[in-house]
This record gives structure tokens, C-alpha cells and sequence, in this order.
């Protein structure tokens, strides 16, 4: 950056009286430093705590790096703002009263050196995009698969990632679920303690290396949403407040201190930094949604509702491009997914939580902590397959009060079913894999049932070649006190389970800001062929769930199912006459021959009969063999196994019934 800087103030347009809104001169956002010329960059901040501030612009990022000064002008509102003759690449903070520190931008675009260090400013125009046919996603059909970008290749960079994606989309992959990505300090981290919400970490390479990411998915007929953390900022490097004190409330608190100021005094333009935030990802880096992190920790009375208003501005930007937007909520509120004319939120789809839990509990007998009011029972899976949710209202033991809401109108897709995710995998004592924690039957029979249910399944990294890699809480966040607070923290959370809470366990959890924690959660994409029963399995799972007529429709009261016994239950997918109707047989236990079977859903219709169409049971995915489940005399359940059947004509004539004498 050459000395000769020029500054001009005064780059506004007219101030409107009557809105007391000041217009500002080829902005597109309301916050950070953009361009409006090649040459040209225009600075807004809301700092309502400073009498003065000053744009100081710097000829590196280096600490001893010339600077010079140049002050915003004051507007309403606690907004600064002004234009500068510097273009792409320059760095820059903002000196807050003439004090003797600098800060970075609370809406800066770039942290190249991480939260600490100088902004830089980007130029967005100059990506090549080729998605302008993309259409976007809408949420039925959806496979979606959990990434965190740092540990999913030994690179750990959105370069090294794109490669991956091919392989994604020709199993069977629809939606990449990318684990957050706001700044954060530090060399590692799962991303939840982001403190530079409009900065795509430098951990992983440029903007435009995401936007790359994203093209290429798009390219492949992939989307990709972008998990976003609404409810709290990381306890190290956020200097909000050294610019305002309202952006953060004490009068209400979660799980990681003070909420964000959504409701009260001076909130409306905390909430503006966060609808902004929405539009910029799906605007700026073609983003097909979002999955709102911990909604339940988004405290809000407003008239409406700060996720709805996000989700509602970033559907806007999107325009004719179709986007989805999930959320994850601990108290199973489906106000979130009901229209906005109903009261809701407009969101697509919520995380179920009851299926994991239900799952865990059938795979592993695990009946600890949050897994306490679980029975793993049939009965689960089918009201899980009708309902979405388990609880909707009932007494909640675990936490002392009722739990959920109902969701009688919702549709099959609006639930996102998993067995894995980023949360559920660490919360073991060494963020050990689902199917080391079973038998490979029942692991098979639980990941069909997954696929091939009505919901919209999930996936986390490698968990579709049998990853043996695990995935562990890990960050570099803080010094060593705050490390330790950290390490500390996290230990006590995992004391919630008794199985965890021994002392002798406790001195051998992983330490979360372990560099050699990171390391040993980055996946190994050798297991695909190391792994290649399990992988096969998945594939076929995914392709079988595309391509059937009835495993792909997800309609709402497309499914019903009864119990056959302790362990085993059946799904049965309607058809217009019946005639192209499925069943999903399903036993986690003991092999079983039912006869009698008085059961209706097990019957074919007239004519018809049942014939196996897949079964986890096969050889190629390391079973013992295919057996044949419905003949006339009886129905086999082969034990730990999922059968998938359909209608066929029938091969011979129903025997007639033997006439027996009475009396």
C-alpha cells in the first residue's frame, strides 16, 4: 500500500427525514469496508460507546507496519463511517477515542493473521461464478452430510476438500452441512467459538478458496449450507465491546455466558449485524442455507423472531435460487418450522434428537444422562418414521419438566434423522465411532433403517466407509488459564454421564487443546477401500433410497408400522392401490419365525406377493447371507438385520385352506 493514501469524507447520499436512515452512496450492506470503487473502499461501524473513531490503515499486516490515521464521520445512531483511496488487499483497524490500541472490524470480510490481527479488505466481484444456472435446493430428497472443514483432509483447507467433493456426489451426497466457519483465534478448533462472523477463517485458506468450494459443489449438482452460531461469541478475540456495550445482555444467560442482545435496549442494530450476516453468506458465497446452532440459546421476544427474520432476508437474497434452513433445538420447538401465518419461523427442518437418542440406546444399551428416557423399542422408530419427534409435550425425567411440542402437521422431511454428528460422536470418552460401540449386524440394520426412512437422513464425515478415525472436542482458544477453564468445562459437561464421571476416567479424556487431539480426528479416505464392505453398504443404501419409488417420496401419512416383537418392527410405505407398496423389516435382536403372523401391514394385496428387494444381511457388506423373510407359511426375521421388500407377482397359487372337521 503506497503512502500517497487520500481520504474523502462526505460520500453520502441525501439523508431520508422521514425513515432517519442515511443512505450510503453503492453500498450493498450496511456494515464493513466495501468497495465502491477500484481504487475505492468505503468504512461503516456501529460504535455507539466512541466520541471518535479512526479508519487506520496500515502498509502490511506486520505489528511495526507504517500507519496512518484518518477519522470517520459521526452519524446517527452510533454509526461512523468514510471512503478511502485504497482498494483489495489493504489492511486496516479502526482506533476507537485516540486511544493507543487498534482493533479489527467488527464486519470485516478477512482476518489473514486470525481475530487479533489486522482486516483486509475483499473484493467479491472478482470470482469467476459459473453457478448461475444452479436452482438451489428445496428440502425434500435431501441427503445431507457433516463436514468440519479442518479435520475432513490431512490439509485441512477448502482447496484439499474440493477435491473430495466428486466422490460425494457420485454416492449419493446432496448437501454438504459445513461445521462453522466464522474467525476464530487459535491453530484448531470445532469453529462454535467464532468471534468474526463475516470472516471466513484463514485456517482454511482465502474467500475466494470458498467460494471455489462452493462452485465446484455446485457444479456436481451438490449444495452446501453454512452452520452458523447465533447464540454466543468465542471468549477470546471478540472486541464488540470495545465498540458497543449492547450487543451482549446480562440480564439473561446460556450455556456460554451472556446472550446476545436481540430484544432490548439499542438492539436493533445488533439485530441489522445479523441479518446482514445472513444475506452476505448466501449473497457473496452462494450459500443454499443455513443450520442455526443451539436456537434454544437464542433469547428473543421480539414480534419477530431474530432466526425467522434472518431465514426470511436470506430466502430474499437468494431470489429465484431456492435455499434451506434447519436448525438444531434442545427443547424440540416446532414453532420453528411452522409458516410465519401460523406463528412460526419459516424454517424447513429441525435436528431430531430423539431418533440418535432412541438409536444409541437399541445399539448400545447406553441408558445414561440424556439417554435416560430412551428405551430403544420399536415402538420408537415408528413414531419416529409417523411423528418426527418423540416427545412432544410429555414428561421429561432427564430434566425435570415436559419435553418438545407437537408436530402433527409436519412433514417426514422436516426432521433430520442421524446416528452421528460432531456433538454425539465427542460426547464418548475418546470420541469413539457409533460402530465400535456394537455389533456390525445391528450397525448395518441401524444405518438402513437411517437411509431408507421417511425422514431426511444425515451423515457425519467418513461415517460412510466406516471412519475409525474419531472425532474429539478439541480447541486452541485462549492462553493457558483459559485452555484450562476450557479443559475443565468440557470435562464436567462429560461427567453428566456416570460412565465418564470416575475419576480414573476423567485423568484419561483427551485435553481438548492437544494439537495431537486435532491430528488424530483428520479422516483417512484409505478406509474407503479398507472399509469397502461398509462403504458398498452406504452407496447401495443411498442409491436404493434415490431411485425407489417409494423410499424416495417422504409424504406426510406415507408410512405406518406395527411391532413384531421385543426388538423387531416393520415400516410399511403406501401406494396408490397398494400395488407398489414397501417394506422396511427391521430386527436389532434374535433371529425370529413368526406363525401365526396376524398382522395387516405384513399382508400383500390380491394377487401379490413379497419379494426381498435388499437386505443388510448380504455378503457383500460382510453379512451371512440373504434369507428369504415372507413365504406362505411363515415370515423369517433374520437376526440384527434390515429387509427391504416389494409387491411381485405371484409366483404360484395361495394354497387353498384345509377344510377341518368341527366337533
Amino acid at each position: 500500500m503506497k503512502s500517497e493514501i487520500t481520504f474523502v469524507h462526505n460520500q453520502r447520499t441525501a439523508r431520508g427525514r422521514k425513515s432517519g436512515v442515511t443512505k450510503l452512496a453503492k453500498r450493498r450492506y450496511p456494515i464493513g469496508a466495501e468497495l465502491i470503487g477500484p481504487k475505492e473502499t468505503h468504512f461503516r461501524v456501529w460504535a455507539p460507546k466512541a466520541q471518535h473513531v479512526d479508519l487506520v490503515l496500515e502498509e502490511s499486516a506486520e505489528k511495526n507496519a507504517k500507519r496512518t490515521f484518518h477519522p470517520l464521520e459521526a452519524e446517527d445512531s452510533g454509526y461512523f463511517s468514510g471512503v478511502a483511496n485504497v482498494g483489495a488487499g489493504s489492511f486496516y483497524r479502526f482506533r476507537i477515542n485516540e486511544a493507543g490500541h487498534f482493533h479489527p472490524d467488527p464486519a470485516s470480510r478477512f482476518q489473514p493473521h486470525g481475530p487479533h490481527g489486522s482486516s483486509s479488505i475483499v473484493d467479491p466481484a472478482k470470482f469467476p461464478w459459473t453457478d448461475s444456472q444452479w436452482p438451489g435446493l428445496k428440502m425434500k430428497g435431501q441427503v445431507i452430510y457433516e463436514m468440519h472443514i479442518g479435520t475432513f483432509t490431512p490439509e485441512g483447507t477448502w482447496k484439499s476438500a474440493t477435491k473430495q467433493l466428486s466422490e460425494l456426489a457420485k454416492i449419493g451426497i446432496t448437501v454438504v452441512e459445513m461445521m462453522p466457519i466464522a474467525d476464530f483465534p487459535g491453530n484448531f478448533g470445532w469453529g462454535y467459538d467464532g468471534v468474526d462472523l463475516f470472516a471466513p477463517t484463514h485456517l482454511y485458506g482465502t474467500p475466494d478458496d470458498l467460494r471455489t468450494f462452493v462452485n465446484h459443489a455446485h457444479s456436481l449438482g451438490l449444495g452446501v449450507i453454512l452452520d452458523v452460531v447465533y447464540n454466543h461469541f468465542g471468549p477470546d478475540g471478540n472486541y464488540l465491546g470495545v465498540y458497543s456495550d449492547d450487543y451482549l445482555t446480562r440480564e439473561k444467560e446460556n450455556d456460554w455466558g451472556d446472550s446476545i442482545n436481540f430484544d432490548g435496549p439499542n438492539s436493533r442494530p445488533v439485530r441489522e449485524f445479523f441479518i446482514t450476516n445472513g444475506r452476505y453468506w448466501i449473497d457473496e458465497f452462494h450459500f443454499d442455507g443455513f443450520r442455526f446452532d443451539a436456537t434454544q440459546s437464542i433469547l428473543d421476544k421480539s414480534d419477530e423472531y431474530i432466526v425467522g427474520a434472518v431465514g426470511r432476508t436470506a430466502r430474499k437474497t437468494a431470489g429465484s435460487r431456492s435455499i434451506i434452513l434447519v436448525a438444531e433445538n434442545e427443547r424440540q420447538e416446532t414453532k420453528l418450522i411452522k409458516p410465519r401465518r401460523e406463528g412460526g419461523d419459516d424454517l424447513d427442518a429441525v435436528w431430531n434428537d430423539d431418533f440418535h437418542h432412541s438409536a444409541v440406546v437399541a445399539l448400545t444399551g447406553r441408558k445414561e444422562a440424556y439417554y435416560t428416557d430412551y428405551l430403544g423399542s420399536p415402538q420408537e422408530f415408528i413414531s419416529a418414521a409417523k411423528y418426527g419427534y418423540l416427545f412432544q409435550g410429555q414428561p421429561y425425567s432427564w430434566q425435570e419438566a415436559p419435553r418438545g411440542t407437537p408436530t402433527f402437521k409436519a412433514t417426514p422431511e422436516a426432521f433430520v434423522a442421524f446416528i452421528e454428528n460432531h456433538d454425539q460422536v465427542s460426547n464418548t470418552a475418546a470420541g469413539e465411532r457409533l460402530r465400535f460401540q456394537t455389533s456390525p449386524g445391528r450397525y448395518r440394520a441401524m444405518t438402513a433403517l437411517l437411509l431408507l426412512g421417511p425422514w431426511t437422513p444425515m451423515l457425519f464425515q467418513g461415517q460412510e466407509f466406516g471412519a475409525s478415525t474419531p472425532f474429539i472436542f478439541f480447541t486452541d482458544v485462549g492462553d493457558g488459564a483459559m485452555r484450562e477453564a476450557i479443559r475443565k468445562g468440557r470435562f464436567e459437561f462429560l461427567a453428566q454421564f456416570p460412565s465418564l464421571a470416575a475419576e480414573e476416567t476423567q485423568k484419561e479424556l483427551p485435553v481438548p487443546s492437544d494439537p495431537r487431539v486435532f491430528v488424530r480426528c483428520k479422516l483417512d479416505f484409505s478406509e474407503r477401500q479398507k472399509n469397502k464392505e461398509l462403504y458398498d453398504l452406504h452407496v447401495d443404501l443411498l442409491r436404493l433410497r434415490r431411485e425407489d419409488s417409494r423410499f424416495k417420496e417422504q409424504r406426510l401419512g406415507g408410512v405406518d408400522g406395527t411391532v413384531l416383537g421385543p426388538s423387531s418392527f416393520v415400516l410399511r410405505y403406501f401406494s396408490e392401490g397398494n400395488v407398489d407398496d414397501r417394506l422396511l423389516v427391521v430386527n436389532f435382536g434374535e433371529g425370529r419365525v413368526l406363525t401365526p403372523v396376524p398382522e395387516p401391514l405384513l399382508a400383500p394385496p390380491l394377487g401379490l406377493e413379497w419379494e426381498t428387494l435388499w437386505s443388510s444381511e448380504s455378503v457383500s457388506y460382510g453379512g451371512p447371507g440373504v434369507v428369504s423373510v415372507a413365504t406362505q407359511d411363515s415370515w423369517t426375521l433374520p437376526a440384527e438385520a434390515t429387509v427391504a421388500l416389494r409387491l411381485i407377482r405371484e409366483k404360484a397359487p395361495r394354497r387353498q385352506p384345509k377344510r377341518r372337521k368341527l366337533g
